[in-house]
């Protein structure tokens, strides 16, 4: 029996305590994307906000334009109020967002 993996993209939300933001990306590893937030030696966004803490992870599709394209649209909202609906474990996204599956392995 031939068997194949199907790679998913994620979209995931970080949030900074200290400095009470939050940041939004998309990856195939959102976990070794958060250590390498914490940790990168280069000058970016999230490099002046550490530590970051992961709040959310989505399935947001097997390609990463799909997931780009999800993570833009949450982007263009500028809403805090929608990242705190996505962060609460009891929201389920629709509209838009409705692609997106939860994945419960992550704890706050």
């Amino acid at each position: 029996m031939l068997g194949f993996f199907v790679f998913m993209y994620y979209l995931y939300i970080i949030y900074s305590e200290t400095f009470d933001r939050f940041y939004v990306g998309s990856s195939q590893a959102p976990w070794k994307r958060l250590q390498s937030h914490n940790t990168s030696k280069f000058n970016t966004y999230t490099s002046k906000y550490r530590p970051w803490v992961l709040k959310a992870v989505f399935e947001a599709g097997i390609t990463r334009g799909d997931a780009e394209k999800i993570e833009r649209f949450v982007k263009k909202q500028k809403s805090r109020a929608l990242l705190l609906k996505l962060i609460d474990e009891k929201f389920v996204p629709n509209g838009k967002l409705a692609q997106l599956v939860r994945v419960p392995q992550v704890r706050h």
